[in-house]
């Protein structure tokens, strides 16, 4: 249990302590925190209590602008910092919980803060893996009859992905643009697509290092 009131509905209880980055107007840059409750724990406010074999010489990734630097890091260091972490918002440990002054620097309310994309993204590979969405594109360029194309389901289908694309939660999406021919008979037009289709996607996020075969 931890010291932060945390409702039983709340998404964020201490078992459950996701990372992200956020700013607030009064410190407009961003910074790394995690949910706990309704509250941030911002974490370039604590650095200096993450003395663990890990994470004791790399305190200055939780003062980056994004996760990239403690995402380099590896398992060893995310476990190190999750353990901490759950240690400094238990209500049996006095470090935090007994310190108001530290707590009104780093508890931010999540309703002040405002959110930016968690990494630097260099690039991504998007796996087309759902086969209602496969079904649903292949439905508007061939027909439902033609949907799936003959080896969907024998091979994964992957292809590059453009990183500018993803973007933090909120942030207004224009309707794609382009020419369209609505009848064979009539010239093309110019104007915003007719049909959209809306996924929901699944993130994995690879460590700084890896290896081929």
């Amino acid at each position: 249990m931890s010291f932060v009131e945390v409702t039983p509905n709340s998404h964020f209880p201490i078992q459950n302590l996701p990372y992200g980055i956020f700013s607030t107007p009064n410190e407009p840059h961003p910074r790394i925190g995690v949910a706990i409750g309704n509250y941030i724990l911002d974490l370039s406010k604590i650095a200096h209590l993450f003395t663990g074999p890990q994470l004791s010489s790399n305190q200055d990734a939780f003062k980056s602008e994004t996760l990239n630097k403690f995402m380099s890091l590896g398992r060893p260091a995310w476990k190190e910092a999750r353990e901490m972490l759950q240690s400094i918002l238990s209500a049996d440990q006095a470090i935090l919980r007994d310190d108001a002054e530290l707590q009104a620097k780093c508890l931010v309310l999540q309703s002040d803060a405002v959110m930016h994309l968690p990494a630097t993204i260099g690039s991504y590979t998007d796996f087309y893996s759902s086969i209602e969405h496969a079904r649903n594109v292949g439905t508007m360029f061939r027909g439902a009859e033609n949907a799936l194309m003959p080896n969907w389901l024998h091979l994964p289908v992957g292809y590059h992905g453009r990183a500018s694309s993803v973007v933090v939660s909120g942030t207004p999406i224009r309707r794609p643009r382009g020419q369209t021919k609505p009848s064979d008979d009539k010239p093309p037009q110019f104007g915003p697509c007719k049909l959209l289709d809306f996924e929901l996607e699944m993130v994995g996020v690879a460590n700084a290092v890896s290896f081929r075969h």
